[in-house]
């Protein structure tokens, strides 16, 4: 995956061109952003209608979960809910001896991250790793914002509501509505469930020790200032984290790029837009423009793909604060500095703590 970021710059300074030929229309791009479409307004309706929390969540994981093909979006689902599954029942089981100690709960936000994160290298399939490790330190972050462990227990269980019924959602539409690919050359598939180099190349706990270093020292940044509302800085540690310092850096431009666009039509909604919306027609109709914008772009090539997810984070996290509209600009502002704070901290850490050159075999992406 690293070679791909490292190469996607264009060579030339002609960037229209670049990015002219990067937005080109194709009849797959066409379906694979309708699928998108369909499923970020399927999941306002329902969370709407239903009173389902984290719809910002629910919304994401269309973008999250939707793959080239019926198959690899398939397994990618199915795989995500079982982990999830574990993850939740994980953290829930950590929880009985972490809540309402601090200097417990920390340790093991940072044990779980670093699994995570060296789970992510050594695994053949290593976003699963990646995602079970990320579940439960996220989920341990907030520890200390439960009234009670009877509302903590609440708000776990239906964030796997809101997670798995977006999953679901997402693997319907694609199996319904995604088309065959062209039969290719089958691929040699790997004989276990580790890389070859799993419990030999240190590189992979280097990469694991930055990663959970620069999260956790966001963490504990803006839970000592007070300022909850960046908690996208500890996200950003460990979504745009990569096998290269290069490539962890261009993959932190697409992240801004996104972001700047995401926090911007955020911003225009919830300015001229939101205060007028009276019923969900309305609302769906603006998901459905900016998932539009979203998708297009996540459903280009590994060069501008990225920024296309996060454009959706950061709208969809920015819009969806509660069941009325949402008019406070603090949340678009506090994403936007806790996005930014993490890649301050996360491109220091990777340019001076056991820095990688970029690599040639490509890995599969988080």
């Amino acid at each position: 995956m690293s070679a791909a970021f490292l190469e996607a710059q264009p060579i030339d300074s002609d960037w229209i061109a670049w990015l002219r030929r990067e937005l080109a229309p194709t009849r797959a791009r066409k379906i694979r952003t309708a699928i998108m479409v369909g499923g970020a307004v399927l999941c306002v309706i329902i969370s709407m209608a239903l009173q389902v929390p984290e719809l910002a969540t629910s919304a994401y994981m269309v973008f999250f979960i939707s793959k080239e093909s019926k198959l690899l979006t398939t397994v990618t689902g199915v795989g995500a809910v079982i982990v999830l599954t574990s993850s939740l029942g994980a953290t829930l089981l950590l929880y009985k001896f972490t809540y309402g100690h601090p200097e417990l709960r920390i340790p093991g936000m940072a044990i779980a991250l670093f699994l995570g994160m060296w789970l992510s290298r050594a695994l053949v399939i290593g976003q699963f790793g990646f995602l079970f490790g990320f579940v439960v330190a996220v989920s341990q972050s907030v520890g200390e914002e439960i009234p009670s462990p009877e509302y903590l227990v609440r708000q776990l269980l239906w964030l796997w509501v809101a997670l798995a019924y977006a999953i679901a959602v997402t693997v319907v539409l694609n199996l319904l509505f995604l088309p065959d690919p062209p039969k290719a050359a089958e691929h040699p598939k790997p004989k276990g469930l580790f890389v070859p180099d799993a419990f030999t190349n240190p590189a992979h706990v280097h990469f694991a020790l930055k990663v959970t270093f620069a999260a956790m020292f966001c963490y504990i940044v803006y839970e000592a200032i007070d300022w909850s509302g960046i908690h996208t800085a500890f996200i950003t540690c460990t979504f745009i984290a990569l096998e290269s310092t290069e490539a962890t850096l261009y993959k932190g431009t697409l992240r801004i790029a996104g972001c700047v666009i995401g926090g911007a039509l955020a911003l225009f909604s919830i300015v001229f837009l939101m205060p007028h919306m009276e019923t969900i027609a309305s609302l769906v109709v603006l998901v459905a423009c900016a998932s539009a914008i979203a998708g297009w772009v996540a459903t280009g090539s590994q060069r501008i793909s990225y920024a296309g997810l996060q454009l959706a984070f950061a709208f969809f996290y920015s819009v969806f604060q509660g069941y009325a509209p949402d008019t406070d600009l603090d949340n678009v502002r506090n994403r936007v500095v806790g996005i930014l704070f993490g890649l301050i901290v996360t491109g220091f850490v990777f340019q001076y703590v056991w820095p990688e050159p970029g690599r040639i075999e490509s890995q599969t992406s988080q």
